[in-house]
C-alpha cells in the first residue's frame, strides 16, 4: 500500500530546505507602494542563512524569543524561516494593536531581538518609550 504521507517530518526547517533547494528558482513577489520586487528562493536561502548567524552573534539559540513587526514580505518570510530554522521561538507581533497591547506582549514574551520593518519602526519606538528597550531595526 502506498502511503500519502510526506518523506520528511513537517518542520520549518525541513520546509525551508524544500523551498531552497526544489523551488530554487521559484520567486517570492513583495508589493511595494512603488511597485513589486522579487527574489528567488534560491537567494532567500541565503538570506536566511546569514539571518540565522547574524541572530547567533547576537547571542540567539534555542528558547529565546525572536519577534517580528513587518509587512508581509520576503524580509517577514526570511525571519519566519530562519528563527524556528535554528532553534529559537518566533512570534509575529500584530502591527494593528494598540500600544499598550504591544508593549504587554513584548514584556510578557521576554522578547530578545524584535524584527521591525522600516516603515513600521516609529510606531514600535513611541510603544517602547516606557517599556524596556526592545526594538532592531530590519
Amino acid at each position: 500500500m502506498r502511503s500519502t504521507m510526506q518523506d520528511y517530518q513537517l518542520t520549518i526547517g525541513s520546509i525551508r530546505q524544500h523551498g531552497t533547494t526544489v523551488h530554487r528558482d521559484s520567486e517570492v513577489v513583495t508589493a511595494t507602494p512603488g511597485g513589486s520586487r522579487s527574489t528567488s528562493y534560491g537567494e532567500l536561502a541565503g538570506q536566511v542563512a546569514r539571518l540565522a548567524n547574524g541572530l547567533r552573534s547576537l547571542g540567539i539559540t534555542g528558547d529565546q524569543r525572536v519577534a517580528t513587526f513587518q509587512w508581509n514580505n520576503a524580509e517577514h518570510l526570511a525571519a519566519y524561516l530562519a528563527v524556528p530554522s535554528m532553534g529559537a521561538v518566533l512570534h509575529t507581533l500584530n502591527i494593528r494593536l494598540f500600544p499598550e497591547q504591544l508593549v504587554y506582549i513584548v514584556n510578557h514574551a521576554e522578547d530578545d531581538v524584535i524584527f521591525v520593518d522600516r516603515s513600521l519602526a516609529a510606531a514600535l519606538w513611541r510603544c517602547s518609550r516606557n517599556a524596556r528597550p526592545c526594538a532592531t531595526s530590519w
